[in-house]
């Protein structure tokens, strides 16, 4: 079934991450929204939304993405059994698209239990149902990332630090393969203080 309301663009009219409310046309819709779309909110300005609409029989919700990327994931993780909306905006709000893709496809079963609402279970789930899915996809962004980078992107997240941050002082780090993940997350550490 294609999507009913696949995008939004309008007047932020409030925000209360995760929720906001968009100005479309003088309806203001409610959106449940990602981390990286939070991040590019202000109230009064306008916003240009990725959207995804999950009908139940006694409700409609809608979810809003700053990427077609983050979308398409989304979908993506509400395939695996037990994985609901809840839980999948929790993971795309812990990890950018590429440090997902990337913990999923290298089974790191230790960086998705850090997600909040996702224990080992559920991780162990989302890899050996999705693994396969995403071998098809193009992971070269996510390949320069190794399971120290999304363990100093996640452990950054989860101190308060936006995703573009962490993936920031993640960047502005040597590359040179000889630090550990304490250096890793000292140095960052450093460069966002």
């Amino acid at each position: 079934m294609p999507a009913m309301i696949a995008r939004l663009r309008g007047a932020v009219l409030a925000l209360k991450p995760p929720v906001a409310v968009i100005d479309v046309g003088g309806v203001g819709f409610k959106v449940a929204c990602s981390q990286a779309a939070c991040e590019e909110m202000t109230v009064g300005r306008n916003i240009d939304l990725h959207t995804h609409l999950i009908v139940r029989e006694d409700d409609l919700s809608l979810y809003g993405f700053a990427s077609e990327d983050e979308c398409a994931l989304f979908q993506l993780l509400l395939t695996v059994s037990g994985v609901g909306a809840r839980t999948a905006l929790a993971v795309l709000s812990r990890l950018s698209p590429d440090a997902a893709r990337a913990a999923i496809a290298g089974g790191q079963i230790d960086t998705l239990s850090r997600v909040p609402g996702i224990g080992r279970k559920t991780a162990e789930k989302l890899v050996f149902a999705l693994r396969d899915k995403l071998g098809g996809l193009d992971l070269a962004p996510a390949s320069s990332l190794s399971a120290g980078d999304t363990e100093v992107i996640a452990a950054l997240t989860s101190l308060g630090y936006s995703i573009s941050e962490a993936q920031a002082a993640l960047a502005a780090l040597p590359r040179d393969g000889k630090l550990d993940l304490e250096e890793k997350l000292r140095m960052a550490l450093q460069k966002l203080g």
